[in-house]
């Protein structure tokens, strides 16, 4: 139903996360691929940006993911690309990994 697509930089964090975490991510990705709609405990629009969030909840630690989709709302959305991944600590953990994630996308449409 979605094609998702995974960059370098997002693959690399997820390679880092225990098993358990990468487990996670890939099973998450399956249902945003084939789930038209999907729980918001899982999946969030950032406000204020183009972006969504996946969330990798792992005991009292959120993981991260901040990817982009190719329409204004994700049930209508036939492709999505999975940017960047980060630990949550706090809020100011976002604004840094958005402004990463614009950086990648844009290299992203460059390449494709």
């Amino acid at each position: 139903m979605r094609v998702i697509d995974i960059t370098e930089e997002c693959l690399e964090f997820v390679d880092k996360q225990s098993e358990r975490i990468s487990l996670k991510f890939f099973q998450l990705i399956e249902v945003i691929g084939e789930v038209k709609v999907v729980n918001s405990n899982f999946l969030k629009k950032l406000q204020s940006t183009q972006f969504y969030e996946l969330r990798i909840k792992a005991g009292n630690e959120y993981r991260i993911v901040i990817f982009a989709i190719n329409h204004l709302n994700f049930a209508e959305c036939t492709k999505a690309v999975c940017l960047v991944g980060f630990q949550k600590k706090g809020t100011k953990d976002y604004k840094k990994a958005i402004k990463q994630a614009e950086k990648i996308l844009e290299e992203y449409l460059k390449e494709n």
